[in-house]
């Protein structure tokens, strides 16, 4: 059977570094999926750039008077954004709000995030920092479906690699990236081929 082609709507604050990881697999004939539009919580942030010079529709989404969560006006006016470019699946790449229920009960088991620890540890921000002060000897990044928690949704993949003694947080960070880069694009190629199913919380690979 062929692999469905996602229809991807794209959230984030910053650089979007994941969300060229994922367009370069399109590129490179290992995705079948297609960015739709991109949306960012920061009027300024890069992530919007890398979509502009691609001819992606993006926009940036005012989401006050909120600081930390995507909710009320803003978040109804996300999903009615997300449904008029056809979106099918949301994309958190780098996105620094909590999302609530109804964007979740929108697009169901169609959410999801990408997070720089090996959860279930180390949630929340800077998770390659807290692995490194806590003396963790091996971190990564987790792909996972949201839910209404933080960082608590279903795991898809994990990619690993080794804390060395003489890591900094930026250098760590930066290895992680390294994994993150493969990690999300290709746990969307395995939804896209229907891969990916449900047993209770836990999400197992066919």
């Amino acid at each position: 059977m062929a692999a469905e082609v996602l229809r991807l709507g794209v959230l984030g604050s910053g650089a979007g570094s994941n969300m060229q990881s994922i367009l370069d697999a399109i590129d490179a004939g290992m995705l079948r999926a297609e960015i739709k539009v991109v949306l960012a919580d920061v009027k300024d942030a890069k992530i919007l750039d890398r979509a502009r010079v691609r001819n992606i529709p993006c926009q940036w989404l005012d989401c006050a008077p909120y600081k930390t969560k995507l909710d009320g006006e803003a978040e109804q006016r996300c999903i009615q954004i997300l449904r008029e470019h056809g979106c099918d699946t949301v994309v958190l790449a780098g996105f620094m709000r909590i999302v609530k229920p109804p964007l979740l009960a929108a697009f169901p088991n169609r959410v999801l995030n990408i997070h720089p620890a090996l959860l279930p540890s180390f949630p929340g921000l800077h998770g390659w920092t807290q692995a490194l002060e806590y003396g963790a000897k091996v971190a990564g990044c987790t792909v996972h479906f949201v839910d209404a928690g933080t960082d608590t949704g279903p795991i898809i993949i994990q990619h690993a690699v080794p804390v060395l003694d003489d890591d900094t947080p930026e250098t760590l960070h930066a290895r992680i990236q390294v994994e993150e880069h493969k990690a999300y694009p290709e746990a969307l190629r395995l939804l896209s081929e229907g891969r990916l199913s449900f047993r209770g919380r836990r999400v197992y690979i066919q």
